[in-house]
């Protein structure tokens, strides 16, 4: 939790420098375009800042009030940072609009670009290194905070290249329609950005987690799990939480119970490279699984096995056994 803490106060404090520096470009040159991206550097500082707090308080332990540790919290950041981006993008596009209609001159353009090109290429290095990061630390702050910082750098190099133009054609209204240009794309990535935070507020599904655990599951299938339906993962901020129900033969006891359970446990956070916390519901076997079941010289076999079942997001997630249509 540390290497989090650290790598978002590196991003709060770079992300204060530069925006001295697109400020600064922007008293230089007076160009709304400019601006765009001063404004949004505003946003960087106050997201950083925010996400450190989150991840702070993310690493907190378990107490009577937060059963379930205080993870969400990283998706609240992440759509207080959406939110701010999404402001910033509608203000750029009201302010550029105005100017379109009453445009002011603009001056030193080239050297606007070279600061903002400069503090652009910082974003980007900054922003791939945390997007690398936020995926190993299973970190959604981290990674939201670095996929910022690239569109910053997408809006920085098409600013230069915008900036260039506006210095050779000479024509003031293309500053302010490239201002509306990259206003629309930013309120379209804090768009993305609120809209990943609410489904996990919402506990919505993520599939691709799912899938990887199916695939843990069916790679070290025993023949004793007769079927395991049911299955639920819900994502607090670094850890993962999976409810589901696990049939067994009747005839097991109840050390034999835990052992398998815990076995499942032991897999699961080893091979979905995620912390897991399970809680498995146990079910007994019923007749009617014996035409799927594998266990072999099973003393209460009501028929012989004739069909596989393989485990697929359709029957795992369903709340019934595999012979219930």
């Amino acid at each position: 939790m540390q290497e989090k803490r650290n790598i978002i106060l590196v991003a709060l404090v770079l992300s204060v420098v530069l925006m001295f520096a697109k400020f600064s470009a922007y008293l230089i040159t007076s160009s709304n375009f400019i601006l765009t991206d001063a404004a949004e550097s505003i946003v960087n500082v106050l997201a950083s800042a925010f996400a450190f707090y989150s991840i702070t308080l993310a690493s907190q332990p378990k107490d009577i009030n937060h059963p379930y540790g205080h993870g969400k919290v990283e998706f609240f950041s992440v759509f207080i940072e959406g939110t701010l981006i999404t402001i910033a993008g509608i203000g750029i596009v009201f302010k550029a609009a105005y100017n379109l209609f009453y445009p002011h001159e603009v001056q030193n353009l080239i050297t606007g670009a070279i600061i903002i090109g400069v503090t652009g290429g910082i974003n980007g290095l900054m922003g791939y290194y945390m997007i690398r990061q936020g995926k190993i630390l299973k970190s959604i702050t981290i990674e939201a905070d670095g996929r910022h910082l690239i569109t910053d750098m997408v809006t920085s190099s098409g600013l230069v290249v915008g900036v260039i133009f506006i210095h050779l054609l000479g024509y003031l209204w293309l500053d302010s329609v490239l201002s509306i240009g990259v206003g629309l794309y930013i309120i379209f990535t804090g768009y993305k950005l609120v809209r990943k935070s609410v489904g996990g507020l919402m506990d919505e599904a993520d599939f691709n987690v799912v899938q990887d655990i199916i695939k843990v599951l069916n790679d070290s299938r025993k023949e004793e799990w007769i079927d395991i339906h049911n299955l639920r993962a819900q994502k607090y901020g670094h850890e993962l939480h999976i409810d589901c129900h696990m049939t067994l033969p009747n005839y097991f006891d109840l050390n034999r119970v835990h052992d398998e359970v815990a076995l499942v446990d032991k897999l699961i956070n080893e091979g979905a490279s995620v912390k897991t916390e399970l809680f498995i519901h146990t079910d007994p076997c019923l007749p009617d699984c014996c035409h799927y079941c594998s266990m072999p010289n099973c003393p209460i076999r009501f028929e012989a096995k004739s069909k596989d079942i393989e485990w697929t997001m359709d029957n795992i997630t369903r709340n019934k056994k595999h012979f219930e249509d």
